[in-house]
């Protein structure tokens, strides 16, 4: 059974799911806070369904259709689909069914997150088409990235939100969009021979290794100012502050990495440091809600 579990979720790489969670559960407190308490369990735990479906949904769909480039790609050979551990059946059955766990978890939050759902999924999904036609793919990916922080919000708040926190929305999704750009340029370095050989899109081929890492550091330089200003606008403080220095740090490490350092250094740098940065980001803005008085359990 075990076996079986790690299978699956090696194929969804359900671990990478700490990168787009912590992010959702910060935006879910805050929106919460302007209750002064707790959103409520049930609601949490339909976030955290909603979560695991989309995220199971889009990688799901991204190995169907990538199918036929990992099998050619030395470094992705050996994926499920093309190695034959996982049918293709099974794959698209998984993402059928993760696709209607995210409609399901949204049609009992609210209205709002239900009529929005099928149009999360075209997003989630139509990211994995984008290398074939476009150099700012990893746009599209921060794109679907930045709604788990707006779901999060639209899950609490419903048609309620307000315009101050329609502000806050969409700064931390800004800053979401500008951090994933910055750390897939770095990830999609690894398969640069590979995909200008082979057609596919991103900037790294359009631009060059290291203008694309140029463009990488300066969208995570403003992320790291959006992310400033979005601790002003909720009128955070100097626990918000430490945790944005942590932030700020583990990005320069990230680029120091990725330009000093081989490709095998690259998942040290796309994984352990940006799975820092969401984690910290949470730690910091539950600590603020908390210290504010705008937490209260229920």
């Amino acid at each position: 059974m075990l076996a079986y579990i790690n299978k699956w979720g090696g194929f969804v790489r359900f671990s990478h799911t700490v990168f787009a969670l912590p992010f959702a559960l910060a935006a879910m407190l805050v929106a919460a806070r302007e209750n002064h308490g707790w959103p409520g369990w049930h609601v949490f735990g339909l976030i955290l369904v909603a979560m695991v479906c989309a995220r199971t949904c889009a990688m799901a769909f991204n190995r169907i259709v990538d199918r036929k480039f990992d099998a050619l790609n030395p470094r992705t050979k050996n994926r499920h689909l093309p190695a034959g551990q996982i049918s293709l059946f099974s794959a698209l059955l998984l993402w059928a069914v993760s696709g209607a766990g995210l409609i399901a978890a949204s049609y009992f939050l609210n209205p709002l997150c239900f009529y929005l759902s099928p149009v999360a999924l075209i997003v989630i999904c139509f990211y994995s088409l984008t290398k074939r036609f476009t150099d700012y793919t990893h746009v599209f990916l921060g794109i679907a990235l930045a709604l788990a922080p707006v779901g999060a919000w639209l899950a609490v708040k419903g048609s309620q939100v307000s315009t101050p926190e329609i502000l806050q929305m969409a700064v931390l999704a800004l800053a979401v969009v500008l951090w994933l750009v910055g750390f897939d340029i770095i990830y999609a370095l690894q398969d640069y021979e590979f995909d200008k050989s082979h057609g596919l899109h991103s900037l790294v081929v359009a631009w060059g290794q290291q203008n694309a890492l140029a463009a990488a550091f300066l969208a995570h330089m403003f992320m790291c100012g959006l992310l400033f200003a979005f601790g002003i606008l909720c009128r955070f403080h100097y626990i918000y502050l430490i945790g944005w220095f942590i932030i700020v740090g583990c990005l320069v490490l990230e680029h120091w990495i990725a330009r000093r350092r081989k490709l095998d250094w690259i998942n040290l740098a796309f994984f352990r440091l940006n799975a820092l940065v969401s984690a910290v980001f949470l730690v910091v803005v539950a600590a603020e809600v908390i210290c504010n008085g705008g937490f209260q359990l229920r």
